[in-house]
């Protein structure tokens, strides 16, 4: 699959305005970047740690993914990300494995990433999202 690194973990939040300003005022990080992804529902704010991104979300809507996780399981991590050369190529091949996906082909995502994700039920009960820069 040639994963490189790890690009982030996704974080559920329900305010993030407030939760930035924990990680600005409390852990000394800094936001560089705020983003709504509309087709996902979601906003998010980014911070670096190292070579890892940390990603907070925040649903636009109850009915998005991140509202759905969160009125069932409470804020949050609710992801590991992983970069590979081409996430398109890493699905076709985790489905190759056996693995159950939510994505058959990659999308975009935010910071213009391609992404797609595989399911909990066939990952150990962890959300797995693949990231690349095609």
């Amino acid at each position: 699959m040639d994963i490189s690194h790890i690009e982030h973990i996704g974080i559920a939040v329900e305010n993030l305005e407030d939760s930035i300003k924990y990680y600005e005022d409390v852990l000394g990080m800094t936001c560089y970047s705020i983003e709504e992804v509309v087709d996902q529902k979601v906003k998010t704010a980014f911070f670096l740690v190292g070579t890892t991104k940390i990603e907070l979300l925040e649903s636009t809507s109850p009915y998005g993914p991140i509202g759905k996780f969160i009125e069932k399981k409470g804020p949050g991590i609710h992801h590991i990300a992983f970069a590979v050369k081409n996430a398109t190529d890493a699905l076709k091949l985790a489905e190759e494995r056996g693995v159950t996906l939510i994505d058959k082909v990659s999308r975009k995502g935010a910071e213009g990433l391609n992404i797609g994700f595989l399911h909990p039920k066939s990952t150990l009960g962890v959300l797995t999202e693949l990231c690349s820069k095609e």
